[in-house]
């Protein structure tokens, strides 16, 4: 029998917050539940750099978080960004 693991919500909550605030131009997590995860999603409210480009910040976070959750739990959810402040 071919054992299974299941990795708790706030892990990959975590997980994803980590590997968001890695990416450049992210000033960081925003608000009392800033990472939601939820079946086959996560969504992340982010603080951006001012100057930076909200564009390409966010789709490099949704790369980025991809991967880290891919690699280190083996999921791989859709990711959502959205931008709560910029400054």
């Amino acid at each position: 029998m071919e054992g299974h693991s299941h990795i708790a919500d706030d892990v990959l909550a975590r997980y994803a917050g980590d590997a968001a605030k890695d990416v450049p131009g992210v000033k960081g997590l925003v608000g009392r539940h800033a990472v939601r995860v939820e079946s086959d999603r996560v969504e992340l409210h982010l603080g951006v750099e001012w100057g930076a480009s909200i564009p390409a910040v966010a789709e490099a976070v949704q790369g980025r978080v991809a991967e880290y959750l891919a690699r280190m739990a083996d999921v791989r959810p859709a990711v959502d960004v959205i931008v709560e402040e910029v400054g």
